[in-house]
């Protein structure tokens, strides 16, 4: 298995939510920030989105753009890293990909649209 593997993408409506996943295996998750990126058609680099502190999980970053919006959470003993996505806006279409240690995800693609 690939040592991160997001999932919870999908179409939603303007004004949506959804909660994206991050499995992570094979390496030590609670040792290390975990941080979420997106990338947008067009990009060619990564937007970073929300990092989260590997042992505080009070202590997180986010983008003004998705500040007060999206909330980043993990679960060490589970291996998961999370990001809820509330008041969806089509500007936040994108492939979105969760990082840690060394590694990137897949990503997952998240299309805002009526």
């Amino acid at each position: 298995q690939a040592p991160l593997v997001e999932s919870g993408g999908g179409l939603v409506n303007p004004g949506g939510s959804l909660t994206l996943s991050c499995t992570a295996s094979g390496f030590a998750f609670s040792r290390f920030v975990m941080t979420w990126y997106r990338r947008t058609p067009g990009e060619e680099e990564p937007e970073w989105v929300a990092e989260i502190h590997p042992s505080d999980p009070s202590r997180t970053g986010y983008a003004d753009s998705v500040k007060g919006r999206f909330t980043i959470s993990r679960d060490n003993a589970k291996n998961m890293l999370y990001l809820q996505m509330n008041n969806l806006k089509p500007e936040d279409t994108a492939v979105y990909y969760c990082r840690g240690s060394k590694y990137w995800g897949q990503g997952t693609q998240v299309t805002v649209s009526s």
